[in-house]
């Protein structure tokens, strides 16, 4: 799957190397709005070791998501836009958000959290060399 931020940017989640964490994520869901901080704060703590991916599952795209990154200032997250909600379809039928997902190196899933988490908690941190290290 393939998707864009608001600049025309790309992304290929099948083409990223190395573990890879995806958080789907809107800005009307509560708990997505108090995980997008930590998950800022994750991805500097894991810099080099997992990439922390976040995509908006926003219906309005880049006109809900980009005022949202202007005002929190997140020094490592990048908006990534899924306004067709296409990975909610394949990983949460329900559609139930916030959803993260670990996979591994080798596009495995190693871990799937579902709801709010607090994910700079070194609970967390430990949680995902846990799961990186154990499969």
């Amino acid at each position: 799957m393939t998707f864009a931020d608001p600049a025309g940017n790309s992304l290929d989640l099948g083409a990223q190397d190395g573990p890879v964490l995806i958080n789907l994520w809107a800005t009307w869901c509560a708990p997505c709005v108090v995980e997008m901080p930590q998950l800022d704060a994750l991805a500097a703590e894991l810099e080099g070791e997992v990439r922390v991916i976040t995509v908006s599952q926003d219906l309005r795209g880049a006109e809900a998501v980009t005022p949202f990154f202007a005002e929190k200032g997140f020094s490592r997250l990048e908006p990534w836009l899924d306004p067709e909600t296409s990975l909610s379809a394949q990983f949460t039928p329900e559609g139930a958000l916030p959803l993260t997902i670990l996979f591994d190196a080798q596009g495995r899933e190693v871990l799937r959290v579902a709801g709010g988490y607090e994910w700079d908690s070194p609970e967390a941190i430990a949680l995902i060399r846990e799961s990186l290290a154990t499969k």
